[in-house]
């Protein structure tokens, strides 16, 4: 057993910081608060590669272990959460064409995917369908050599740049479990009746797009359907928020890490009674759980990715770092603010923006409580 990052690692880890330290942290605040697009961000990370970290080398990307994924949205995460959420369902997308797609599929997309000059997303939410997937009563159904869709999807991330974007459909509404008449299709940005209608407003989470979509009998091609089978739609779908999983545990990881420095420093620099607080008692608990818990997060989030790298089904391991990470990341940015006392709750201080972005944490990728549920039920079918 090692809880040690490889040299590779450790060299890559270090190229995601100086990228933070010099592309994200100095513009961070400002952006957000405007509520203005990172497109200038987004620049750097196509030049790095990192739209290409799910993705094989052999068609461009990365190829990069789980453990190294985790480290990108952490990193980032620290910086800005908001620009880790572009990479995010992007790359939960990519990992699912690589692993779902045809050949054809694969190679149509995944050169342009792995360099930026395409993005992408997965829309699977729907005003009445999030938690309950099988819910969801957006239709496709064949038309000659087409499916025409119709129906709405929201919270949609990456909406306005996807280019194809992955949408869950039931292509047999009769299906008995419904979830066997779901499959994905490849929907390309510019088709007519694909309408991206609005983007919500969000407590946190600047920078990215969520979104409204509406499908107005949509007409796409057959040979976009993902795998070229109906019916295998929510396994594709599931199979990713594995992924998904580790990419939101870390995102946790980031945000905690964040409000720990933050309040760190601030007892160190803040005086009162003649003495930094970080003297007190009080402050210095504060700081001690906040370390303890950030680093039980990050080993939770590179135990899930180790397994996932070792070829283990992680399903369970995603889901408990997934929970207790995001839960850390609530308990760290609440922390951190009442170490900074008034000025916690100051715009002009970064704590406020993580206060704001670490409730996602909790909803994404499956809520928490839906997650708890998910691992009892796999605790009590194999107890060992």
């Amino acid at each position: 057993m090692d809880f040690h990052l490889t040299e590779e690692q450790e060299m890559f880890r270090k190229v995601l910081q100086d990228f933070v330290r010099d592309h994200i942290a100095p513009v961070a605040r400002e952006w957000e608060h405007e509520g203005r697009y990172p497109t200038e961000i987004v620049e750097v990370m196509k030049g790095m590669g990192l739209f290409g970290i799910t993705i094989p080398a052999e068609y461009g990307g990365l190829g990069a272990d789980m453990v190294s994924l985790a480290l990108v949205f952490e990193e980032i995460s620290r910086g800005w959460m908001g620009i880790a959420g572009i990479l995010g369902s992007h790359s939960l997308a990519c990992w699912m064409i690589n692993r779902h797609g045809t050949k054809e599929q694969k190679d149509w997309l995944l050169p342009e995917l792995a360099a930026g000059r395409r993005r992408t997303c997965i829309a699977l939410t729907e005003p009445g369908a999030g938690s309950d997937l099988q819910g969801i009563t957006t239709r496709a159904w064949r038309d000659g050599d087409d499916y025409i869709v119709r129906g709405t999807k929201m919270w949609i991330t990456n909406a306005r740049y996807a280019d194809p974007m992955p949408v869950l459909v039931k292509t047999d509404t009769e299906a008995r479990p419904p979830h066997k008449g779901m499959s994905i299709l490849l929907i390309e940005a510019g088709s007519p009746g694909l309408e991206i209608t609005k983007d919500i407003g969000k407590l946190g989470y600047k920078g990215p797009e969520s979104c409204e979509v509406v499908l107005d009998d949509v007409r796409v091609p057959a040979h976009n359907l993902l795998g070229g089978v109906e019916g295998v739609g929510m396994k594709q779908a599931l199979s990713a928020l594995e992924v998904g999983r580790i990419n939101i545990a870390a995102r946790s990881v980031g945000i905690a890490q964040a409000a720990y420095d933050a309040a760190r420093r601030y007892a160190q620099d803040r005086h009162a009674f003649g003495q930094p607080i970080n003297q007190f008692q009080a402050i210095q608990l504060k700081l001690a759980d906040m370390a303890t818990e950030v680093h039980a997060a990050r080993l939770m989030t590179w135990w899930a990715a180790a397994e996932v790298d070792a070829g283990f089904r992680a399903d369970l391991q995603a889901s408990m770092a997934k929970l207790f990470a995001s839960e850390v990341a609530l308990r760290s940015s609440l922390e951190s603010l009442r170490v900074h006392g008034g000025y916690g709750y100051s715009t002009e201080f970064d704590v406020e923006r993580l206060y704001r972005d670490a409730p996602l944490m909790a909803i994404g990728e499956g809520t928490n409580d839906i997650l708890r549920l998910v691992i009892a039920r796999q605790l009590i079918n194999d107890p060992s």
